[in-house]
């Protein structure tokens, strides 16, 4: 069984509208829709925002559906400055910025577990960013060339690297700079991979998440946001979740 966990409405939606023999579960007061896409097992389901009820739901998937991988797809602010409006950030590894527990422990690592950072499966994050790729290579044909505009959408490429994660919507230059600072090789940063990533690390299944850019987490970062996320991530999520399982061997993917 494959999870995918969307962060936004709109991406849920369009998932949903590829599986044509969906059953609604609801555990915990969310939905999850399990079904068939693409030939694979595959349930559905809204994140909801932020780490706690993220954690929630990633917790109630691998637990009682027995996910054996998740994709996590969204948006984030890009902090490396290569990163732009429009392209695409595919994880390889994870970090709570607020995280910060010292003495007991240094600042971000994760009590008990020795470790800041919760990696990315490097099989399944691999397949995502080849998917990825082919999507934005014909970005014009997914999004419109009206949408690009409008977003200022050019040449969008894919980045591999840290994404960092927090419980705050980070929409001030002076708060990107001090993440850049603090996390130098950050692509960007959004609210809700690491603590999946960390729900994921128990349960020993492969995670790896999708993030379209949609803003620079600067002090602009609140325009236009939901009609972005209908015009280009919505969009984005869906090709390239879909191209990713068309290709995947129907016995599911590689979890190493």
């Amino acid at each position: 069984m494959i999870g995918i966990m969307s962060a936004m409405h709109e991406e849920l939606s369009a998932v949903l509208a590829e599986m044509a023999d969906q059953q609604r579960v609801t555990v915990a007061g969310r939905d999850f829709w399990v079904g068939h896409w693409q030939g694979h097992s595959v349930v559905a389901v809204l994140s909801r925002i932020g780490k706690v009820a993220a954690s929630t739901t990633a917790s109630i998937l691998l637990d009682r559906f027995q996910a054996g991988s998740v994709v996590f797809t969204g948006v984030a602010g890009g902090l490396a400055p290569e990163v732009r409006v429009g392209d695409v950030v595919v994880a390889q590894g994870f970090i709570q910025h607020d995280m910060d527990a010292s003495p007991l422990c240094p600042k971000y690592e994760v009590p008990f577990y020795g470790r800041a950072c919760f990696d990315a499966a490097p099989s399944l994050s691999a397949q995502l960013a080849r998917a990825s790729a082919q999507v934005l290579a014909s970005a014009s044909e997914h999004l419109g060339h009206e949408a690009m505009g409008q977003f200022k959408v050019s040449s969008p490429r894919v980045h591999q690297g840290l994404l960092i994660s927090g419980d705050r919507f980070v929409s001030t230059s002076a708060e990107s700079r001090i993440l850049s600072k603090a996390f130098p090789s950050a692509m960007a940063v959004e609210m809700e991979g690491a603590a999946v990533a960390q729900v994921c690390w128990d349960y020993k299944a492969a995670f790896a998440a999708v993030r379209t850019v949609s803003d620079r987490a600067d002090d602009a970062a609140h325009m236009d946001f939901q009609s972005f996320v209908s015009g280009v991530a919505s969009r984005y999520s869906l090709a390239i979740l879909s191209h990713w399982l068309k290709e995947l061997p129907k016995e599911g993917p590689s979890i190493t």
